[in-house]
């Protein structure tokens, strides 16, 4: 079928909007988010969806997979830095260059674990609006709760954790909202061993907390992905039966008309 292969080629370049987020490795903020969205709901919104599993669920696990593996990454490395400064009145300047990119990296990996939860959020929302069969699907979240107010709870924990952290080293979520404000507060930082303590160990919660953040996000996908992946098969399977039953009736073997008979009708 032409056309079913053409939609899929569609969603998936949806998807790959997702999958790029992470995987170019640039700070994902909130323009990205709302990049990612539109792109689902053009997608979304022009009728074209199919299945959305398979290699775009494959890609995006893996994506997550990469962020836990550098959230985990920088938290070895700035326990590392934290045992140096024991030893010593400041990091050398070039050490704590290595340490301001770590901490900017880390403010990078929650804007898109963020960025991804907006994306699939926003998915969950327009399928709702647009396929009633979907909108009742039962799934095994709490509360029959949906994947879009599940997504907005773990983003709204993981921004609200992150806060938590900050506020006890006496700092604030403001001072880590864009590489522009991170860079200035980690210079001002720098200048004594306290500051340079508070914010490593300040980076090293936070990288702790989100390789549990996107564990959870991979879990939250991975539910997803399933239970869409079953609605559309079964969403496949009804209109493949429809056609079959149309072909049917329309190639139906016609009786013809013995040859002498006349055509008359019969009252």
């Amino acid at each position: 079928m032409p056309r079913r292969c053409s939609m899929s080629n569609k969603l998936l370049a949806g998807l790959a909007v997702v999958a790029v987020t992470v995987g170019t490795g640039e700070p994902a903020g909130a323009g990205t988010a709302t990049g990612a969205a539109t792109e689902w709901t053009q997608v979304l919104n022009n009728g074209e969806l199919v299945a959305l599993v398979g290699k775009s669920n494959e890609q995006i696990q893996n994506q997550l997979t990469q962020i836990s593996q550098l959230a985990q990454q920088i938290e070895t490395q700035l326990n590392i830095y934290q045992n140096l400064l024991q030893n010593t009145a400041t990091l050398p300047s070039h050490m704590w260059g290595q340490v301001e990119r770590d901490l900017n990296r880390l403010r990078s990996i929650v804007d898109q674990g963020q960025s991804i939860a907006f994306s699939m959020g926003n998915a969950d929302d327009v399928l709702q609006q647009r396929f009633q069969s979907y909108a009742t699907l039962k799934t095994n979240l709490p509360r029959n709760e949906t994947f879009s107010s599940t997504y907005e709870t773990w983003s709204d924990t993981n921004r609200d954790t992150i806060a938590s952290t900050l506020n006890a080293a006496s700092l604030t979520a403001d001072q880590f909202d864009s590489e522009e404000t991170t860079m200035s507060s980690l210079r001002s930082m720098s200048e004594t061993a306290d500051g340079q303590m508070k914010a490593l160990q300040v980076g090293h919660e936070i990288a702790a907390q989100q390789v549990g953040q996107m564990q959870k996000l991979r879990g939250l996908v991975s539910q997803q992905m399933t239970m869409m992946g079953t609605w559309l098969q079964t969403e496949q399977t009804d209109k493949d039966l429809a056609q079959a039953r149309r072909e049917k009736f329309f190639n139906a073997d016609v009786k013809s008309i013995p040859e002498g008979q006349k055509m008359e009708p019969r009252w």
